[in-house]
């Protein structure tokens, strides 16, 4: 497996805006979310300084159809998923985006009183008290 390397990514974090929804030629639902994370640090000096970074994430399928109805600006969310870097062109000159296909989506608010799990692992989830799945595996 060392030679084929790994592409794994996992997030925590808030939604900066409420989901983009769009469709694909073929009917297919694409989900596009841009997520905040955080990270707290104490420079030598002692003074506490703050980053955040943002990650653009594209759900397919059903997991797009969750994640559309699901989520709202500001909402808490677990992702698992993958690097996918899309090249494109704008005024003749060549640019790279790098998103994160997920896979995987656990909403963390508490609302109802538990957490929600989606996606298409096989491992224990946070979902409490019981597990929503979709078959998010066949991506385009």
């Amino acid at each position: 497996m060392a030679s084929r390397g790994v592409n794994k990514v996992i997030l925590v974090g808030n939604l900066g805006a409420n989901p983009d929804i769009r469709f694909l030629a073929n009917g297919d639902r694409v989900t596009v979310i841009r997520l905040a994370t955080g990270e707290v640090w104490k420079d030598q000096n002692g003074t506490q300084q703050e980053r955040t970074e943002w990650h653009q994430v594209v759900f397919y399928r059903r997991l797009a159809e969750i994640a559309g109805e699901l989520l709202r600006k500001g909402s808490k969310i677990y992702v698992e998923g993958s690097l996918r870097t899309q090249p494109w062109e704008k005024d003749g000159e060549k640019r790279t985006t790098t998103e994160v296909v997920a896979n995987d989506l656990q909403v963390l608010d508490r609302a109802n009183g538990h957490e929600t799990a989606f996606g298409n692992s096989d491992k224990q989830s946070f979902a409490k008290p019981r597990q929503h799945r979709s078959n998010a595996s066949a991506r385009r």
